[in-house]
């Protein structure tokens, strides 16, 4: 009996990790969440014992990655995370590509841009990226006109023309799905909206397209562990695994128009 024992703990020693190392990463709700959740028993398999931490806004996931507080998060852009380096001075990088969801301009009381009455209410995201390309959809929906050359990065300020004098609200962009039928439009984020189960995400009235790989949501961590190879190792599962690929088209629904696989 004591051989046998001998035996197989021999055996578990060989087949398991020699130890698991700890990956803490921060989400936010909905898709980026549930995919990275999906990787935690394959993570596990090899060695890594994935933390998932729901973060409810945009501004905490990056703090917290600075402070060292968090390894990874997978949340945001690369431009939305130049904005915040630029802002905040984070020793952040990204070092992996994930999901391009397409954005939307949504109303639970309009058919058509054709449709929103003078003075109507508008929520946009409150960070200077997202609402930069909140605008150019409303822009390209031929209700605003922005100053010229602005692009994704124009602000409130940079409205030039307003024919229908309509007003703004900004939002935290993932409350965004949950103020829309209090306002005539809102910028919509298609994996919130499921998240939320307010209405339709594939109703929304203009799309942003999923084209530009710059809006891809990547994994970002400090600088100074941009070679971790756990980290890399995280990464690789995740663009490899067959169960994070089924969660991402769960969260958008089944429905392809509302993202793209970016890696």
């Amino acid at each position: 009996m004591k051989f046998l024992y001998i035996f197989f703990a021999a055996i578990i020693a060989i087949s398991a990790p020699a130890f698991a190392e700890t990956v803490k990463i921060g989400v936010v709700p909905g898709v980026y969440g549930d995919s990275v959740e999906a990787l935690v028993p394959e993570a596990k398999a090899q060695g890594i014992d994935l933390e998932v931490i729901e973060f409810s806004d945009w501004t905490t996931p990056n703090e917290a990655l600075q402070a060292g507080d968090l390894d990874l998060n997978y949340f945001q852009h690369k431009p939305f995370l130049a904005n915040a380096i630029k802002q905040k001075g984070y020793d952040i990088v990204p070092i992996g590509t994930g999901t391009l969801a397409n954005i939307g301009i949504y109303s639970l009381k309009h058919k058509d841009f054709a449709s929103v009455p003078e003075g109507a209410t508008v929520a946009i995201a409150n960070d200077p990226v997202n609402q930069g390309r909140g605008l150019l959809l409303l822009e390209k929906g031929g209700l605003i006109k922005l100053k010229e050359g602005v692009g994704f990065q124009g602000t409130l300020d940079d409205i030039v023309e307003n024919p229908r004098k309509v007003t703004f609200t900004e939002v935290e962009g993932p409350q965004l799905a949950r103020i829309t039928g209090d306002v005539d439009l809102a910028l919509g984020y298609p994996h919130f909206i499921i998240a939320a189960k307010t209405f339709d995400p594939g109703s929304a009235l203009i799309y942003s397209g999923i084209d530009d790989k710059q809006f891809a949501i990547v994994f970002a961590a400090n600088k100074a562990k941009a070679e971790n190879p756990a980290l890399k190792k995280i990464v690789e599962l995740y663009q490899s695994s067959k169960v994070v690929r089924e969660a991402i088209d769960k969260g958008f629904a089944g429905n392809p128009k509302l993202y793209t696989i970016a890696w």
